[in-house]
């Protein structure tokens, strides 16, 4: 039995890289508590961070704290430990999402941990991507990176391609006039915030990109109707490479396998000199989202589509301090 025993700064540390994790407008809506004498880590969906119009169910908030979860896996393995989970451990608890004990031994993780350098380079990237297509051999393991996950990745072809576009394109347009959605995006974005201080969530001015002026790449205005002084313009993708991220089932368990899907690919991808995007605006529709399954079988739940390319790296997003979201008892 090991007598090694993780210090405290040693769990903020891995904290800190496992709330790097992207999340819907960077709400950032997690917890987390250490028990010592277990030596467990508890994942917690902090639901007051959750947005009541764009996502009623709290799918988008269960798939960022996935995300996270796979961060702290990829941490701990980097940091020597074997990281044994449990996802919705108690039913009667339905904001503990996951338990993480950190044992000695266990499977082999020696590819997660391989992951870690992209945990602080993974960035969200809302600027024009060039238009080298991305290899088959890359495409090939960020699908069998989805897969370790339990979810499938699918690269659509170019007729369901044009048919997603047009799926994303009618979720934004309806964002842009809804206004509880607008309500929501109103709350998580960081416009002309006075100077000297400093978010520390949310979607700044900075990372909004420039506006699309041509091109067919997904991209959401986080303005919303706002204007924004001095934003540029530019001509985006032709034709976006998307992947579509889906599970069997359409559960919160799934939901969490899928956010843990989702980073484990933009990790690689970002391994490999990818940059990526998310495109959410279909997703946020249920009569949008139904279409985007496979379809040919009809099966598959599309949680999350990925826009990935060559091209400039985003800007860092702000993130809580970690005092602000760790409890460690004993």
């Amino acid at each position: 039995m090991s007598t090694r025993t993780p210090t405290d700064e040693w769990v903020a540390a891995l904290v800190h890289d496992a709330a790097a994790a992207p999340s819907m407008h960077n709400a950032q809506p997690w917890r987390f508590a250490y028990f010592r004498g277990s030596r467990t880590v508890h994942v917690r969906a902090d639901f007051a961070r959750a947005m009541p119009h764009a996502d009623p169910d709290t799918r988008g908030l269960h798939i960022g704290c996935g995300a996270a979860l796979l961060n702290l896996r990829v941490a701990a393995m980097h940091g020597g430990w074997s990281p044994v989970t449990r996802l919705l451990p108690d039913p009667s608890d339905p904001g503990l999402l996951a338990a993480v004990r950190l044992t000695d031994s266990g499977p082999s993780g020696s590819d997660l941990a391989a992951l870690y350098p992209a945990v602080d380079r993974r960035h969200t990237s809302r600027f024009p991507f060039d238009a080298t297509e991305i290899p088959e051999v890359i495409r090939t393991a960020l699908v069998d990176a989805a897969h370790r996950e339990g979810a499938a990745l699918e690269f659509p072809d170019v007729w369901r391609l044009e048919e997603v576009l047009e799926l994303i394109e009618e979720g934004e347009a309806r964002n842009l006039t809804d206004r509880g959605r607008s309500e929501d995006l109103t709350a998580w974005t960081r416009l002309d915030s006075p100077a000297g201080t400093t978010a520390s969530d949310g979607v700044s001015e900075q990372a909004f990109g420039p506006l699309r002026h041509g091109g067919r790449a997904p991209m959401r205005d986080f303005a919303g109707n706002e204007p924004v002084a001095r934003r540029e313009a530019r001509e985006f993708e032709r034709s976006p490479q998307l992947a579509l991220l889906s599970t069997a089932e359409d559960r919160p368990a799934d939901w969490l396998r899928a956010g843990q899907a989702m980073e484990r690919a933009l990790l690689l991808a970002t391994l490999e000199g990818l940059s990526s995007s998310f495109a959410t605006q279909a997703l946020e529709w249920t009569d949008l989202r139904w279409p985007l399954r496979d379809p040919v079988s009809g099966k598959g739940n599309v949680q999350m589509v990925l826009r990935l390319g060559y091209g400039p790296d985003g800007p860092g997003a702000p993130r809580r301090p970690v005092s602000d979201v760790l409890d460690i008892r004993l």
